[in-house]
């Protein structure tokens, strides 16, 4: 009987524990890197809104009151590495902090790392002039260009960017710009956001 090997003792229960710790340090520590890499390089950013032109393609004044139509060209850049989907966006017009004008802005969806680029042209019913900006600011060559009114745009494009097909943040993306106009002229004097 001298072939048989002798079997080694099953391990004990110190082996066991000390693996499964080891184990289990192991996947904290995978755990904590994963989640540090998702929070730098997939933190969702807000969307950059960019009012580039504004324009008046018609403006009427009688009286006290004025009508217009005004054109907004908007660049909408989504910094995120998910898509962007907007929804319930909308673009306001105040005057003196009254509400002139008002629109939504269809539901959309904006490429991860990408600008669009959106026109929005409304026209704006009449309401009565409150106050008058009298200064008299110089325009081209020195001319006078007479009196102006000042007019607030707000933009809202709330939505949500998905991240790696699974994760979902809302965000909101918002801009507000003032327009000064020419009230003789109906020109676009400048506009700052």
């Amino acid at each position: 009987m001298g072939g048989r090997k002798k079997l080694s003792p099953p391990p004990s229960g110190r082996t066991n524990l000390a693996s499964c710790i080891v184990a289990t340090i192991f996947l904290i520590f995978i755990t904590i890197i994963i989640l540090i890499i998702f929070f730098t390089l997939f933190k969702p950013k807000t969307p950059a809104i960019a009012v580039t032109a504004v324009q008046l393609p018609s403006f009427s004044t009688t009286n006290t009151t004025v009508t217009f139509t005004i054109s907004h060209y908007i660049a909408v850049n989504n910094p995120n590495r998910g898509v962007f989907t907007h929804y319930d966006s909308s673009l306001q017009l105040l005057y003196a902090g009254n509400q002139v004008g008002f629109m939504f802005v269809p539901s959309g969806k904006i490429e991860a790392r990408r600008t669009q680029y959106m026109a929005a042209t409304f026209s704006v019913k009449s309401f009565p002039l409150l106050s008058v900006i009298n200064r008299q600011p110089e325009g081209m060559n020195g001319l006078r260009i007479g009196p102006s009114l000042e007019i607030e745009t707000k933009m809202e494009m709330p939505g949500r960017v998905r991240v790696l097909h699974f994760f979902t943040h809302h965000v909101e993306a918002t801009a507000e710009c003032k327009v000064v106009i020419a009230i003789n002229g109906g020109s676009v004097l400048g506009f700052r956001c």
